[in-house]
Formats: C-alpha cells, sequence, structure tokens
C-alpha cells in the first residue's frame, strides 16, 4: 500500500472515531504520562480507560479482546492496592527487578503467550495469532511490573509496544499504530524519568 493510501485510511479513521473511542484514548495516554511522572492518578485514570475498552470492545464483537482488557482492570486494582496498602508508610519507592522477579516475568511471558496463542489459534479466526499473542502476552508481564513499581516495566511494555506497531499496520489500523508509537515514546522518557528517580534516591543515600 503506497504512503498516500495510508494516510487516506488513517484520515478515515479519524472521521469515523466516535467520541466515546476518542474518550478511551485518551485516558490510555494519560495513564502513560501519569506513570511517567510515578502520580498514582495513573491506576484511576487507566481504569476508567479499560473499562471504556472493555465496553467498546463488546459492542465491535471483539469478546477476546474484551477479556484481555480485564485483566489491565485487575492488574492496575491491584497496582493501585498495591500502592497504598499502608497509609503509615511511605509510598512504594521505584526500584529495579531482581532475580525472582525476572523469573515470575518469564513465567508470566511464556505461560500467557502459549495460552493465548492456542485460544486464538482455535478458538478465533486471527490471522496472526502467534505475533497477537506475543504483544499481549509481553505486555501483561509490562503490567504486573509496573504495579510492582519495577523500572524494567517501560522495557517490558515497549517491546510490547514495538511488536504491537507493524502489527497494526498490517491489520490496516495506521491511526491506532501511530498512538501506538506516541506511546513507545513516552515509555523511553519514562523509563529515563524513572532512572533519574533511583539514581537521586541512591545518591541521596551514599551522602547520609
Amino acid at each position: 500500500m503506497a504512503i498516500h493510501e495510508w494516510w487516506y485510511l488513517m484520515l478515515k479513521q479519524v472521521a469515523e472515531t466516535d467520541w466515546l473511542q476518542w474518550l478511551a484514548v485518551a485516558l490510555g495516554v494519560a495513564e502513560v504520562l501519569l506513570a511517567k511522572v510515578n502520580n498514582i492518578w495513573l491506576y484511576p485514570a487507566g481504569i476508567a480507560a479499560t473499562v471504556l475498552s472493555v465496553y467498546i470492545l463488546l459492542l465491535a464483537g471483539l469478546y477476546a479482546e474484551s477479556l484481555l482488557n480485564g485483566y489491565y482492570i485487575v492488574m492496575s486494582i491491584y497496582g493501585w492496592w498495591y500502592w497504598i496498602k499502608k497509609k503509615n508508610l511511605p509510598p512504594v519507592k521505584i526500584s529495579t527487578c531482581s532475580r525472582r522477579d525476572w523469573i515470575t516475568v518469564a513465567g508470566i511471558i511464556a505461560g500467557s503467550f502459549v495460552i493465548l496463542a492456542l485460544l486464538l489459534k482455535n478458538f478465533t479466526p486471527s490471522t496472526v495469532p502467534l505475533w497477537d499473542a506475543w504483544v499481549s502476552a509481553t505486555a501483561w508481564a509490562g503490567m504486573w511490573l509496573l504495579a510492582k513499581r519495577k523500572i524494567e516495566n517501560w522495557i517490558l511494555l515497549n517491546v510490547s509496544n514495538a511488536f504491537g506497531v507493524p502489527l497494526l499496520f498490517y491489520k490496516q489500523l495506521p491511526l491506532f499504530a501511530a498512538l501506538t508509537v506516541i506511546l513507545f515514546v513516552i515509555g523511553v522518557q519514562g523509563y529515563i524519568q524513572w532512572r533519574k528517580i533511583i539514581n537521586a534516591e541512591k545518591a541521596a543515600l551514599i551522602k547520609i
């Protein structure tokens, strides 16, 4: 498909997108921006975005995608609770993954990839079950790390974004591919910002 055809398709999608979908996208972007600055309001924004996404996907008949978004709601609620579970303690600090965390991440990716690939291949008309499963599996692992306030969440989420962009173009969804590129850039910035926070805290401890 030529560049002008991609551009026409994107403009057509923008014209056909209703306000509810734009609200869901706006809340999703707000969630990532809030996560970038380590703001707890990322969870309410994320929950609202995913609830709207589940509703929109159900209306579109994309039941498997609705189920996957249900996972994001659960992880957002868990992350919110984990962050403020004890009022008398300081907020959960940003940290790096331990060996145990990486084992859990590997388990999430491997387990969810196999399950999703089998479900997509055997129970849906998906033409890209492995590709789709990989994008979702890495995003699931990234969401778990985000809930645990681990800086590596940005790496996993951007792995998902990197594979998601060409997948969306392949499915002739250039508008959503462009939005995913924006999320990728925000993810890079988020990693840099969180790294600065970790380094500042380490420097403060050394001075003490």
